[in-house]
């Protein structure tokens, strides 16, 4: 809902449109503030065969039931009496799967709201009260049908890739971290998947066996059909699901531009945040996912063997992504023995942008629990919620997710 991606994915998002949903999966509820609202939705949609789950409430009993429950294929929300709509939107599509189907009443009558909870909010169609049957069935019933509106946009999450600067820098440690601490505090689904398909390690770390299917879909994207992601990904917890391979060392894995592009798109429809443990050095269709990441961590040591592989990922980056941007997380800060940091900023350009402390007895004793490092560490824990906040692109202020968990 919230976040959208080019024009590109249409055709894509059309030829998928009949595709069946997850089984747990409700195909639409509806939340009205009144029983006026409801009966005009009911007119309306009367031809709709599968139904619809009438609720009463507005879009803060969404918000509400939608954290702890499956995300429906259409959402009616009702954002009268809000005291800043935008906001609430926002705080919804932190808890809705982002491939769901937003359509909004209300009481603002202003083409200025309507154009920028559609345009920039990912929201369907929106209808002032009060609501009549023909309007209803003019602008909210063919979404029922599956026939977006003109202009509508295909919802995508976030996508983050995270990269070692060298081999044992850590970046599995960050990235099951992260996707744990994301789904945790946004309340957002989120997808982990390790394309280390060989000596990958994330599933080890969360103390789960990998799932088959990875390396097919990345091979051979025609065998990956609309239930891939229900078959194939390992449920880690109730908003967390990862994706993985645990390929014999004497086979050679080959991905195609094809094939990641199509898991790519399915990824990005289904969950608000995509996690990507990356190999490096990287194939070159792995290394086309860096031009579709909104967040780039490349983690690094305090020793010359990582600054000379930051710079050999940056010179890879500008040449095949078009750009170098990369946010240095600087990993075993502290550590003894370690460059100094006025070396680490000279060899790396800057700064590091975020760090994490040298933790080895924590990290180690978790990795071989096979549990989350953010749950035997509070110092480790800490420090990955700084990472987390930077990351996520979640709105924050005085009110936002890290004000409210630090407050508990």
């Amino acid at each position: 809902m919230h976040r959208t991606e080019s024009a590109a994915a249409a055709e894509e998002n059309e030829a998928s449109a009949g595709r069946p949903a997850s089984p747990n999966r409700p195909f639409a509820v509806a939340y009205t503030a009144d029983s006026a609202s409801e009966a005009a939705l009911r007119a309306g949609l009367s031809e709709v065969p599968s139904g619809i789950v009438f609720r009463r409430g507005t879009i803060q009993a969404a918000i509400r039931d939608l954290s702890r429950s499956p995300t429906p294929q259409v959402l009616i929300v009702d954002v009268s009496g809000a005291s800043d709509p935008l906001v609430a939107l926002d705080d919804l599509a932190n808890v809705c799967e982002p491939d769901v189907k937003v359509l909004v009443t209300g009481d603002r009558t202003d083409v200025g709201f309507y154009r920028e909870i559609t345009r920039s909010l990912g929201v369907v169609e929106y209808l002032s009260k009060p609501l009549t049957r023909d309007g209803v069935a003019r602008l909210f019933l063919p979404v029922l049908k599956g026939r977006l509106p003109a202009g509508g946009q295909q919802p995508g999450g976030r996508v983050i890739t995270v990269t070692a600067a060298h081999g044992g820098a850590g970046a599995t440690t960050v990235a099951t971290n992260l996707a744990i601490l994301l789904a945790e505090i946004s309340r957002g689904y989120v997808a982990l998947v390790d394309l280390n398909l060989q000596d990958g390690a994330a599933a080890l770390a969360l103390g789960v066996a990998p799932g088959a299917g990875l390396r097919v879909a990345l091979e051979d994207p025609a065998r990956v059909d609309a239930l891939f992601l229900d078959r194939t990904a390992v449920t880690v917890n109730e908003r967390l699901r990862l994706l993985a391979a645990d390929e014999a060392l004497e086979e050679a894995p080959e991905p195609t531009l094809e094939g990641v592009a199509r898991l790519m798109t399915l990824l990005r429809r289904r969950f608000n945040y995509v996690v990507l443990d990356m190999p490096n050095p990287a194939g070159p269709a792995l290394r086309s996912i860096y031009a579709l990441a909104q967040t780039r961590l490349l983690v690094v040591t305090p020793d010359l063997l990582s600054l000379r592989g930051a710079k050999r990922f940056r010179g890879m980056l500008a040449a095949t992504a078009g750009d170098d941007r990369a946010i240095p997380l600087l990993n075993h800060a502290g550590m003894p023995g370690a460059l100094t940091p006025a070396l680490i900023e000279q060899g790396l350009g800057e700064k590091p942008a975020l760090s994490l402390p040298h933790l080895p007895k924590p990290l180690l004793a978790a990795a071989n629990l096979g549990v989350a490092a953010v749950t035997r560490s509070k110092a480790f824990r800490l420090a990955m919620l700084e990472v987390t906040r930077e990351v996520s692109g979640q709105r924050l202020g005085k009110e936002g997710w890290l004000a409210r968990l630090m407050r508990r």
